[in-house]
């Protein structure tokens, strides 16, 4: 009993930051994919992981605001960067992204090349440490996510190619630093791709696939004393795939 409990108190803020995470990237994925940038999660990602990195170098509290600031601020200027690419490249905007990723993730590389524990700084940036989430940092998590999904359904489309890569860019910061870089790309496309067939209750659909994901993954992850962040991710994609399957043979299957 006393394990079960135990084991239900690491669970559920794993769990419940693995929903917030969802409720962001499933709309915000939608669009990426209708936009064909597929990979901005992973540049915007790496990039306010340099900010993470460059601010630990620099000697500051690694969960205090400057870093914080430090990595949005880096969010930020990769987002305002994308904004004009994609202005002025749009036919070329998937490799420049291509280009900006592999970039900061040899910058982070470098700046962790002197660092004794730079390889686990660099594996928590990747897979991410879900299973030590604390409680007490999901309020102020779930109040920023709040904010997002308020500008993103209130606005949509107006926010213009600007706004949505500013609004992408906080909460792609926000969830890196959550779950990890691996987790915050798995389900900003997945749940968008798998419903590709299924243009019915989309996002609803979406959002289920990443809620059941995270928990089968967790779920899994306990039972077989395996990493919980490579389960998240092939649980989200397996779900992903049968449901991608299954809305193909529905269309398939449909009146002649």
């Amino acid at each position: 009993m006393n394990m079960e409990a135990g084991a239900l108190a690491i669970l559920w803020p794993a769990f419940l930051a693995g929903l917030l995470v969802t409720s962001t990237h499933v709309p915000l994925g939608i669009q990426v994919l209708k936009r064909g940038i597929v990979f901005i999660d992973l540049a915007v990602a790496q990039v306010a992981g340099v900010g993470v990195i460059l601010a630990d170098a620099l000697g500051w509290e690694p969960t205090g605001v400057a870093v914080q600031v430090a990595a949005l601020s880096a969010a930020l200027a990769c987002a305002l960067l994308l904004t004009w690419t994609e202005r002025r490249w749009p036919e070329v905007q998937e490799a420049i992204i291509g280009v900006v990723f592999v970039l900061a993730s040899s910058v982070a590389v470098l700046l962790l090349a002197g660092n004794p524990h730079g390889g686990e700084h660099l594996k928590d940036l990747l897979v991410g440490q879900i299973l030590w989430v604390k409680a007490a940092q999901l309020p102020l998590v779930a109040l920023a996510y709040a904010a997002i999904l308020a500008l993103w359904f209130g606005l949509g489309e107006r926010l213009g190619r600007a706004g949505f890569y500013v609004v992408f860019a906080c909460a792609v910061t926000i969830s890196v630093q959550l779950v990890g870089l691996y987790l915050v790309f798995i389900t900003l496309v997945v749940p968008a791709l798998a419903t590709w067939y299924s243009r019915r209750r989309r996002l609803l659909t979406g959002y289920a696939i990443g809620a059941l994901g995270y928990g089968l993954g967790l779920l899994a992850s306990l039972e077989l004393d395996l990493p919980s962040g490579p389960m998240i991710v092939c649980a989200v994609a397996l779900l992903g795939l049968l449901n991608f399957a299954l809305g193909k043979f529905i269309e398939e299957a449909g009146p002649a």
